[in-house]
This record gives structure tokens, C-alpha cells and sequence, in this order.
């Protein structure tokens, strides 16, 4: 067994002949919200940004549905995406901060405000403003030479 995959179920907490949960061939990207990576965003430790490297296939199969929990550990995972129960293993908490940061964080401008979105104003139109006798529909206009 190779160090990293052992070192992954110590932090789980697994003993290390238990069933091996959440494998993957290759190893977790997401260029799009992290494209420095994931240990180099300041937002990962060494060891969330492995785990998350090692096992984030996994996890986003789950998560997404692609992929069937085997284990007991895995189907206590997906509970825990679809928000059925708390996040108890590292690799939950995990998973629930990178989908927290993945969908981005929020704007300041410089100055310190935050912008609320513009809105258009509404205009006022009363009706009693219109005199019926200058303006009728039923009427054509009249040709002036």
C-alpha cells in the first residue's frame, strides 16, 4: 500500500486494514476556481490540499451523483452533501469548504462598500394628467397641409 494512500485513511481516522474509501486513478484539478492550485490559494492547508487532490474525484462523483457509494464512510458522505447530516470526517469538512470557496467570493469595492445591484425607478404615471379632449384614439389625425 502505497505511504499516501495509508497516510489519507490516518486522517480519516481509519484503521489501516479497513476497506479503502473514496479511490480515484488521478489526481483532483479545478483550474477554473483555483488555478494556482489548491495548496498555493491560501485557502487549503498542506494537508486538506492533498487529501483534496487525492480523493476530490471521488468526492465530486458522489457529490454529483456519478458515482455510488461503496462504503459505509462514502454513503454517510453523500448524507452529508445533500445536507442530511453534519460533517464528521476530515474529508467532509473538507469537501464542504472547497464547494464553499468554489462558488467564489464576494466583492468589495475599494473604498470598503459593497454595491447593491442598480435598480431602475420606477416612473409614476397618473392618469388624470391626460385630457381626453386633446388625445382620443378612435379619431384619425388630421392632414395639414
Amino acid at each position: 500500500m502505497s505511504e499516501q494512500l495509508v497516510a489519507s485513511k490516518i486522517y480519516q481516522g481509519m484503521p489501516e486494514s479497513a476497506p479503502m474509501s473514496f479511490l480515484s486513478q488521478r489526481r483532483f484539478y479545478d483550474d477554473a476556481n483555483f488555478p494556482k492550485g489548491f495548496r498555493r490559494s491560501g485557502d487549503f492547508t498542506n494537508k486538506e490540499a492533498e487529501l483534496l487532490e487525492c480523493h476530490g474525484l471521488a468526492m465530486k462523483a458522489l457529490a454529483d451523483g456519478s458515482r455510488l457509494p461503496s462504503t459505509d464512510e462514502e454513503a454517510q458522505f453523500v448524507d452529508v452533501v445533500r445536507g442530511n447530516k453534519s460533517a464528521s470526517s476530515i474529508l467532509e469538512q473538507i469537501w464542504l469548504k472547497y464547494c464553499k470557496l468554489a462558488q467564489g467570493k464576494p466583492f468589495y469595492a475599494v473604498v470598503g462598500t459593497v454595491h447593491a445591484p442598480a435598480v431602475a425607478p420606477e416612473a409614476e404615471i397618473e392618469l388624470d394628467d391626460i385630457d381626453d379632449d386633446e388625445v382620443s384614439d378612435d379619431e384619425e389625425p388630421e392632414d395639414t397641409p
